[in-house]
């Protein structure tokens, strides 16, 4: 099952409330930046659900495990700032679906944070929806969804056109010694792993600037 955002974090109705802000700062940047990488360009380890099926699935990031993606940050600057007003922020990106785009049933490594879904961009005609246990959820521009990564999920995506969704990860509500121990692993987490996707995601965009 999905989590009841108003009892869990009722911050991130927020994010719904500027809906339309975001997703006119995400249509400006991504007509402005050079590249939008795939999933396994940036995390190879990712690649079993983002290679395997056709076309491409692409990532936008704001916030990489704490850290900020600040060229694209920049380009965003009242998501950012709503953002800020949710709690324990770990992550955020705008996920990109090529059209037919699907991705297979797979589990997040960590239960440590929950996931948040606002459509941005989603087709009316056969819209993707994404399958969380046995729970399936339809995308709508402006609406959202909670959930926990850790449980197995997957994208059906049979439509003639991009799908984006802003994705939001947050530390999962817990007692107090258990969000400490939790925020020490992902601090430990994002110098590892974090700072080696805004390297890869620099390298990527110094690239494709020098190519242009």
């Amino acid at each position: 099952m999905v989590f009841d955002i108003d009892e869990t974090i009722p911050e991130l109705r927020e994010l719904e409330k500027k809906f339309h802000e975001i997703r006119s700062e995400f249509l400006v940047a991504a007509d402005r930046v050079a590249v939008m990488p795939t999933y396994h360009e940036l995390d190879p380890l990712q690649r079993y659900i983002s290679a395997t099926t056709p076309h491409d699935w692409r990532m936008f990031y704001l916030y990489a495990m704490g850290g900020v993606a600040e060229e694209n940050a920049a380009l965003c600057p009242e998501t950012v700032a709503a953002l800020k007003r949710v709690p324990n922020l770990f992550q955020a990106s705008f996920s990109v679906l090529d059209p037919g785009k699907s991705i297979p049933g797979h589990s997040g490594p960590y239960f440590g944070y929950l996931r948040y879904h606002l459509g941005i961009e989603v087709p009316e005609d056969a819209p993707p929806r994404i399958r969380i246990r046995d729970h399936v959820h339809t995308w709508r521009d402006g609406e959202s969804i909670l959930f926990d990564d850790s449980w197995n999920h997957e994208v059906i995506n049979n439509c003639a056109e991009r799908r984006v969704v802003l994705i939001v990860d947050v530390l999962r509500p817990m007692p107090r010694r258990q969000h400490l121990a939790n925020r020490f692993f992902t601090f430990v987490t994002r110098f590892f792993y974090g700072r080696m996707l805004l390297r890869r995601l620099k390298e990527r965009t110094a690239t494709a600037g020098a190519v242009a």
